[in-house]
C-alpha cells in the first residue's frame, strides 16, 4: 500500500532535480512577490459586498465576523507583502515566503468557504446558487496567483471548491447538478493546466541550466572557461574583506607545440584535458580551472583553499611533472606559471590577471634564457637534442 500510495505521490508530484531547485524556489517568490499582493487587495475590496451580500438567516458570526476577520487579514498581509516586493530574497528567505504563502491561504480558504457553505444553507433557495459563483471566483483567483506552488494549488481547490460543488451535486435541483458539474470540471481542467505549466518551469529552468553550463565550459576539457572563472573572482572581489586572501594564476604549457607536430592533435587534445584533469583535482572543491584558450590554463584559488598563494606555482608544477601515458606514449610536458594575490597586487579582476600576466611571460623568458645557455652543450653534429 506504501509503495502505490508513494508511486501516485511521485506520478502527481514529480520531484524537482536538485540541480534547479534552488533557481525554482526563487522563481515561484519571485512569482509571489508580483502577485500576492494584487490578490490581497482585490480579495479586501470585496469585502464590503460580501458583507452586504450576506444571507439574513445565517448567524452574525458568518455575516459579520468572518468577512471582517479575512478583511483584516487580506489587508495586514497586502502590506507585509508590500514590503517585500522590491526586496531581494535569497533561497532560505524564498523558503519561508513559499510556506508561509501556503499555510495562510490556506487558512483564509477555509474561512472562505465556511462563510460560503453556512451562507447557502441559510439563504432562500432562489439566491443560494450566488454563493458558489462568490467562492468559484475568489477560489479561481487564489490558485491563479498561486499556481507555482503545487500544494498551494491543491489545497485551496480542495478547501474552496470541493465543499461547494458537493452541495449543489446532491440538492436534487436540475441547475444545481449543472453548476456543480461545470464548477468541478472547470477546476479540473486549472489543476491540469497548472500542473503542466509547472512542467514546462521545470524544464525551462533546465534547459537555463544547461544553457549556462555550456556558455561557463570550455567544450574539449569540460573545465570552467574564461567567462566562468571571471564571474567567480568578481564575485569573491564583490564579498572580500580587507583580510580575505586568494589567489590566481596563468599557466601556460612548455613544449606542447612538438608534441602536436610528433603525435597529432588528437594526441594533444588528450593531454590537455589529463592537464586539466590534474590541475583541477590539485584545486579542489576550492579551486577553479579554466582552460583560457590553446595551452594555456588559469587558476582561481578561493578565500577557503588550503593551498597558500606563496606555494601555488610549485604545487602545480609538481603536480604536472610525473610524465603522460597517452594510448601508446609517454609524453612529458612542462608549464610556466605567474601568479597575483588579492589584494596585495591589484584590487581588481583586471589588474590581477595583469600581474599574473606579467609574472607568465616573466616566467617563460627566464626559462628561455636558461635554455638558450644550456643547449650548445647538448649539440650533436647539426642537430639539437630534444
Amino acid at each position: 500500500m506504501k509503495r502505490i500510495i508513494q508511486s501516485f505521490r511521485t506520478a502527481a508530484f514529480p520531484p524537482i532535480p536538485d540541480a534547479i531547485l534552488d533557481d525554482f524556489k526563487l522563481l515561484r517568490a519571485a512569482r509571489l512577490q508580483s502577485q500576492i499582493p494584487l490578490l490581497y487587495l482585490t480579495l479586501f475590496l470585496t469585502i464590503p459586498t460580501t458583507i452586504y451580500g450576506s444571507s439574513e438567516g445565517a448567524p452574525s458570526i458568518v455575516r459579520l465576523g468572518m468577512p471582517l476577520v479575512m478583511g483584516a487579514a487580506c489587508l495586514l498581509r497586502f502590506f507585509a507583502w508590500m514590503k517585500k516586493r522590491k526586496m531581494a530574497v535569497d533561497v532560505a528567505m524564498a523558503g519561508r515566503m513559499i510556506s508561509a504563502a501556503t499555510w495562510v491561504s490556506s487558512v483564509l480558504a477555509t474561512l472562505c468557504s465556511a462563510w460560503c457553505v453556512v451562507s447557502w444553507w441559510s439563504a432562500p433557495a432562489e439566491t443560494r446558487i450566488y454563493y458558489p459563483m462568490i467562492m468559484a471566483m475568489g477560489s479561481l483567483a487564489t490558485v491563479y496567483c498561486l499556481s507555482t506552488i503545487r500544494a498551494a494549488t491543491v489545497i485551496n481547490l480542495a478547501i474552496g471548491v470541493v465543499p461547494i460543488s458537493l452541495l449543489l451535486l446532491f440538492t436534487g435541483n436540475r441547475m444545481d447538478l449543472a453548476a456543480g458539474t461545470s464548477l468541478a470540471v472547470a477546476s479540473a481542467f486549472l489543476l491540469r493546466m497548472i500542473f503542466q505549466q509547472h512542467v514546462q518551469l521545470v524544464d525551462l529552468l533546465l534547459l537555463q541550466r544547461q544553457m549556462r553550463e555550456l556558455a561557463n565550459t570550455d567544450p574539449l576539457t569540460g573545465l570552467a572557461n574564461r567567462r566562468a572563472i571571471d564571474e567567480r573572482l568578481a564575485d569573491a572581489i564583490a564579498v572580500a574583506q580587507t583580510e580575505t586572501r586568494f589567489a590566481v594564476a596563468l599557466l601556460d604549457l612548455n613544449g606542447f607545440k612538438p608534441v602536436n607536430d610528433r603525435y597529432g592533435h588528437a594526441i594533444g587534445d588528450r593531454l590537455l584535458c589529463e592537464v586539466g584533469a590534474r590541475l583541477q583535482k590539485a584545486c579542489g572543491e576550492n579551486g577553479v580551472v579554466a582552460r583560457l584558450g590553446g595551452d594555456e590554463f588559469g587558476i582561481f584559488l578561493s578565500p577557503e583553499s588550503k593551498i597558500g598563494a606563496d606555494v601555488v606555482a610549485d604545487h602545480m608544477l609538481s603536480v604536472l611533472a610525473p610524465p603522460y601515458r597517452i594510448g601508446n606514449h609517454v609524453i612529458r610536458v612542462g608549464a610556466s606559471i605567474g601568479v597575483a594575490r588579492w589584494p596585495v597586487d591589484g584590487k581588481t579582476a583586471h589588474a590581477l590577471f595583469e600581474v599574473a600576466d606579467h609574472s607568465l611571460y616573466a616566467a617563460k623568458a627566464e626559462l628561455a634564457e636558461t635554455v638558450s645557455s644550456i643547449e650548445p652543450t647538448r649539440r650533436v653534429g647539426r642537430e639539437w637534442v630534444a
